[in-house]
């Protein structure tokens, strides 16, 4: 296991990055022609189908600028405060040298051994077993642990932990999902929106607009139009969300071994957090978390299960299980 493949993950995940990217904008351009589609069905008279999107296309060229500065906006906002919306939802605080003495070394060894900079520490007062690493760049990087942890695992094991999530900064895993959350976050948020606007007025609306005025034909369709272009929107978001692959909490485990040398510390970490840590927070954060058992829409699971990753720990890593 060690670590093979940690360096095409770590190129993987910048790759994605840089894709994210790349592909907002396309995502962003689809549900404002969807958002206009919309409000040309519901608010204008229009004799086909065809003159209802060639018109929504013509309101696009004119509010697509408005809606990337405000994305823009949005994603500026949410950069420079991304670190205290996650602490705020999880109720983290800072967690002192002198409060957890134990812990900072363990961390501190660790990331002299890997020649890196020294994440900050975290704590959440809560007896849930789970920890999380944050972050954008070696100035900010923060890990998180709960107070359950601390109190729970031995010291082989939180080393095991600290190393997990050291790898996830390594391999930069943490990049790339808050990356992926902002994005994702807009979709959600207008998209569930307007969805739900759209249903409670849009088509009381359409029927308004067509039997008063009686020369709007097609304002239904244009309404369904535009709601499977908004839903083909917030779904290609989610499949972005859902494409960050689960193996990297395979590598992290992996890392975890090559850091520590000690793979049963990790199994045994594992076997003590598996249901013992659900924690209050959204599940965009769950997702940066140990362990997540939570399906998103009843379907989605952002983590491998605890067994396949103590199987592979046990296959590959060498441990006894």
């Amino acid at each position: 296991m060690g670590a093979f493949g940690l360096q095409t993950h770590i190129w993987n995940n910048n790759l994605k990055s840089v894709a994210l990217m790349a592909g907002f904008p396309v995502l962003l351009l689809v549900l404002m022609y969807g958002l206009a589609v919309g409000y040309v069905g519901v608010s204008q008279p229009i004799n086909s189908v065809g003159e209802g999107l060639v018109l929504a296309l013509d309101h696009l060229t004119r509010i697509w600028p408005f809606a990337f500065l405000g994305a823009g906006l949005w994603f500026f906002i949410a950069w420079i405060s991304y670190q205290k919306i996650i602490d705020l939802s999880v109720g983290a605080r800072g967690l002192s040298r002198k409060e957890a003495p134990d812990l900072y070394n363990l961390l501190e060894n660790l990331c002299i051994a890997r020649g890196i900079t020294m994440p900050s520490l975290n704590v959440i007062e809560t007896p849930a077993l789970n920890a999380f690493a944050s972050g954008l760049s070696d100035k900010n990087y923060k890990v998180t642990v709960t107070r359950g942890l601390i109190d729970t695992l031995d010291k082989d094991e939180i080393e095991a932990v600290l190393a997990h999530e050291l790898t996830h900064i390594m391999n930069r895993d943490v990049r790339l999902l808050i990356i992926a959350v902002i994005f994702v976050g807009i979709f959600s948020f207008f998209g569930e929106l307007v969805f739900r606007s759209m249903f409670r007025t849009g088509l009381r609306a359409g029927g308004y607009t067509r039997s008063r005025k009686g020369d709007s034909r097609g304002g239904g369709v244009l309404i369904l139009v535009a709601i499977a272009l908004i839903v083909i929107a917030y779904l290609l978001a989610l499949v972005i969300r859902f494409s960050l692959s689960r193996k990297r909490e395979f590598l992290a485990d992996a890392g975890s071994v090559e850091l520590t040398r000690n793979p049963d510390a990790m199994i045994s970490a594992l076997k003590k957090i598996s249901g013992h840590s659900k924690i209050d927070a959204p599940n965009d954060i769950q997702q940066m978390m140990i362990e997540n058992t939570a399906r998103f829409a009843g379907v989605f699971m952002t983590h491998p299960p605890i067994d396949k990753r103590i199987e592979a720990l046990v296959d590959f890593g060498g441990g006894v299980g």
